[in-house]
């Protein structure tokens, strides 16, 4: 029982670092990306990736089935296409997997979310450097201390942990308050 309260209260302590402001600014870019027509990205290693690709999913579908057009939100995970993928890590490198994707992809006024749980993701820092390049905005979820991509992003939005569990958990925690409001508030 010990671990579990400790786990808990550190959770709790994780949630309350977050930047409140910021978490509601990258919310308002992703309404703006959709208001705008533009598409969204999502990129992340591991555990990140999972939260990427179920960030798709719940925009995709549970904030856009049954709306119009112009309400729905046209969302990819760079990290869903195996193939293409594996054949960039193959032939051109591990780092270029969502950056060769971007630059097929995406265009200006589009917007990436990046996520990194040490925030020190080779290919992750990639994808930004091309968003930028592209004049998409960046977001960037991270903890660790931010590392590298809280300094390269547009807007950070940092765990105040060293716990990859807990800068995971709550990472979760952002994509629902995210997804939700989009689901329940913004219909």
């Amino acid at each position: 029982m010990d671990h579990i309260k400790s786990y808990l209260i550190e959770l709790n302590h994780a949630l309350n670092t977050l930047d409140l402001a910021a978490v509601q600014q990258a919310r308002e870019w992703v309404g703006e990306t959709r208001r705008k027509g533009r598409q969204l990205f999502l990129c992340g290693n591991g555990g990140s990736a999972a939260t990427a690709s179920h960030l798709a999913n719940d925009l995709g579908k549970g904030a856009s089935y049954g709306k119009p057009a112009a309400r729905r939100f046209r969302v990819v995970a760079l990290t869903d296409n195996v193939p293409w993928m594996t054949a960039l890590a193959n032939d051109v490198g591990y780092e270029s997997i969502f950056a060769e994707q971007l630059r097929n992809l995406g265009q200006e006024g589009d917007l990436l979310i990046a996520i990194s749980g040490s925030g020190n993701s080779p290919n992750v820092l990639k994808a930004v450097e091309v968003a930028r390049e592209q004049g998409m905005r960046s977001v960037g979820w991270c903890g660790f201390g931010g590392g590298k991509l809280a300094g390269l992003v547009d807007l950070p939005v940092v765990v105040g942990s060293h716990h990859m569990g807990r800068v995971e958990d709550v990472h979760a925690v952002l994509m629902h308050l995210i997804c939700y409001y989009f689901m329940e508030r913004d219909s």
